[in-house]
């Protein structure tokens, strides 16, 4: 089953980077249940877009295809130029400065604009740190994660 999930995601994922008029090489690999899609093209700043909106983008349409095709969804994360390995190392580091500033400052720090895939990054980054705790609070749009000292 795995290998056949594997089969069909390289086959959407190259049809659709033919679609959009992309070339690139595309490997599949699974972890967990989890694929992971790796590209490698030439055009990776076209792919990834502004902060990474295309390549969400891009992952949606892969994992909607796929779910017509199998008629179940499919773990799906896309990756383009490692651009998401990067972002997560970003993102660690960006919740252990806000965890330094809230222990130096004892006030809490609010991180916006993050999608719901960063949010959990960070929570994760800070999930066993001793002094601090994070929580997501908000709707939509203003949606914010807070990192703040543990009561």
């Amino acid at each position: 089953m795995v290998d056949e999930n594997k089969k069909l995601i390289q086959e959407a994922a190259e049809e659709l980077l033919k679609q959009i008029k992309i070339d690139g090489k595309v490997k599949v690999s699974e972890k967990d249940e989890a694929f992971t899609v790796k590209i490698e093209t030439e055009d990776s700043g076209v792919l990834i877009g502004y902060h990474g909106e295309t390549l969400s983008g891009f992952q949606l349409i892969l994992s909607l295809i796929l779910y017509k095709q199998t008629g179940g969804w499919l773990k799906i994360l896309v990756d383009v130029g490692d651009y998401r390995e990067k972002q997560e190392e970003i993102l660690q580091q960006t919740a252990l400065s806000a965890a330094e500033k809230v222990i130096t400052t004892s006030q809490p720090v609010e991180l916006y604009e993050l999608s719901s895939f960063e949010r959990r990054i960070v929570h994760l980054a800070l999930v066993d740190h001793p002094q601090v705790v994070s929580e997501s609070v908000g709707e939509g749009r203003e949606r914010k994660l807070v990192v703040k000292l543990k009561q």
